[in-house]
Order: structure tokens, then sequence, then C-alpha cells
């Protein structure tokens, strides 16, 4: 039922300013899920279940943070086959984020830049529309929480944000993610250094114990990092996951390297680009994980995943889930089932 409605919607949709068709089609989302009318875009899940840290997810295909930062669509997006949706990323308090415009798309590349920086309405609003969501789950989608910073808060501080955030989701999440890679927060990624890493992942771990002991529930924590890493800072960070008993690691975030679209209009703009630019770049950072993590340790790979036989590379670099975006937006609902039948087949 969705290829012919997003077929016709694409072209005007495209006509938009990124971020406005972005906020008109949740909007859409938002009011229609749950009634009569989701059946315009839902689709049959594929059964393909898998097992990895711990959770039972109804197929590998994910969709990945930042689509959906307040939470306010996760029954609508779930109904369109998506074995797990991950919501956020979500701040202590609400904030506006960085000054439009600040989204662009590249066509010609298959890409976007986006330097929203974590534009959401905070963490109470956040809770609330996470606590009002119920089919997605109902049916045995897995739902992910991401939490971040707020801009203004130093980076030296940074860790009482996340405690704040990790506390606030903890009792809503199936799996929390801790997102230290985007580009659009200042500094931000200097928390992927191995001292501040260290820090920050010792005091979250220690906290999720403990609510984990007071809640009497398990919750896996995954760490979000950036493709713009070398060879031995992955090998850092594979180390402090395994040191800290992290759960899983999502690999990747948007970059910062413009090579691949240089000469493009809007290739110049600050901020993360995403799509099929990034594919490459984020592959060879889970290959590198795989090697230092080695086999059993979850990994969801994301980045320039546009079509099935993307999400099979992902999977064969060493990704045990995957996650769309971009091509979520080029390829519309119809690429879900597609890569799930893709995977379900290996």
């Amino acid at each position: 039922m969705s290829l012919v409605p997003y077929a016709l919607a694409r072209p005007f949709l495209f006509g938009l300013d990124p971020e406005a068709a972005h906020d008109l089609t949740l909007g859409s989302i938002a009011r229609l899920q749950n009634t009569p009318a989701q059946c315009l875009w839902s689709q049959s899940r594929v059964d393909d279940p898998v097992t990895v840290a711990g959770l039972r997810f109804p197929n590998r295909v994910g969709l990945a943070a930042g689509l959906d930062k307040n939470g306010r669509c996760i029954d609508g997006l779930g109904a369109m086959g998506f074995g797990f949706i991950e919501v956020g990323t979500v701040t202590p308090k609400a904030q506006p984020g960085n000054p439009k415009p600040r989204m662009f798309r590249l066509p010609q590349a298959q890409a976007l830049i986006n330097r929203l920086g974590f534009n959401n309405e905070g963490l109470e609003a956040f809770l609330a529309n996470v606590r009002r969501a119920r089919s997605f789950r109902a049916a045995g989608g897995v739902l992910g929480l991401n939490i971040g910073k707020n801009a203004v808060t130093p980076i030296e501080n940074a860790v009482d944000d996340y405690l704040i955030g990790l506390t606030g989701v903890f009792p809503h999440a199936d799996y929390i993610t801790v997102n230290i890679s985007s580009p659009n927060t200042k500094n931000l990624r200097a928390l992927q250094s191995d001292e501040a890493l260290d820090a920050l992942l010792g005091r979250l771990t220690e906290h999720k114990a403990l609510l984990e002991q007071q809640q009497a529930r398990r919750v896996p924590m995954f760490l979000k990092i950036a493709p713009d890493l070398d060879d031995d800072q992955i090998g850092v960070i594979a180390a402090t996951l395994k040191r800290h008993g992290m759960d899983g690691v999502i690999a990747t975030n948007t970059t910062i390297a413009r090579d691949a679209v240089k000469g493009l209009p809007h290739a110049e703009e600050t901020g993360g680009l995403s799509g099929a630019p990034v594919r490459e770049a984020s592959n060879r950072v889970v290959r590198a994980l795989r090697s230092a993590l080695g086999a059993g340790f979850p990994i969801i790979g994301v980045g320039g995943v546009m079509s099935a036989d993307d999400a099979k590379a992902k999977v064969a670099a060493g990704a045990d889930l995957v996650q769309v975006y971009t091509g979520f937006i080029y390829g519309g609902p119809p690429l879900v089932p597609q890569i799930a039948r893709a995977l379900a087949r290996r």
C-alpha cells in the first residue's frame, strides 16, 4: 500500500525545503498513526527474528535516530515493517538547535547534509510521547532511546546531561544509545577520545547497574560513534567498550568529510553528510570494530544503506543489524521490506 502514495508524494516533498518536508511528513504520521488512515503506508513486517544483546528483534532492519527526535511517530513509523525503531537524540532540556536553513539535499549523490544540532522538545515531552506509543511494541517491535547533551552544557560537564538522560529513559527503553558522535554540537566528538570516553562510560555503566538493580530490569546500552576515526582510535574505542562492559556499538554517525561530494551544490555546507557518500567509511569502521571486538559483540551498522545490496554489504562487514535514515528518505517505505527480505535470505 505504501509504494503508490510515496511515489506520488516524493516529487511534492522534494520540491519543499528539506526540513519543511520532514516536519510535514512527521506531523502527518503523528496525526494519522493508529487510525484507519495508517493503511496508506503500513506494510507487513518481514519475519526474520534474531537475538542481539539479549533482545529479540523481529527482523534486522531499524530506523536510525535523528528522524523522529521527539518520539512522536513510533507507531506510525513502526507500521512500515521495521524490526526496531530508534528515536531521539533527546537532551535533558528543550533546545531549538542551530539556525535555519540547516538541512540540505544532494540528490546527485543520494545524500543529505544536516546541522540540526539536537533540536528537540526536551526529556519530559519525549518521555510523554514514548509512553503514548503502543502498537509497535505490542507487536514485538524493539524501541531504542538515544540520549545526548544540551548545547549550553560545557563539555567538561557532559556526563551530567547523559546521567539525566539515562535515568529518564531507562524505564521506557528496550535499549539505550549514548550519542557522542554528532558533528553539530560543539566539542561533542571530543568525548570519543580515550580518557574522556573512559570517564564517561565508567560513570554511565556504574549508574546503569544501579538502575538495573533498583528497577529489576536489564536494558542494553550502546555507544554511537563517528565514521571519521582512524584505526588507532577505533582500537581504543573497542577496548574501552569491552573494559566497561558496554552491550554494543552503533557505527556510524554522519561524516564531516566532503571528498565524495566535492563540487556539488551545497557540498560545502557545514554539518554532517549522510547517505551514499558515507557508505564506505561506515563499512570500514564496522570491519575494524568487528576485528577488534571479535565475534559476538553486538554491532549495529548504519551509514549509506540505500539498497538491499548495501545492507548485505554492511552485514558482510560485521554488522548484526542495520539501520536506515537517508536511504529511507530517498527510497521511502518500500526500502524496509526490500532490505528485510534480502537479509532474511542470507
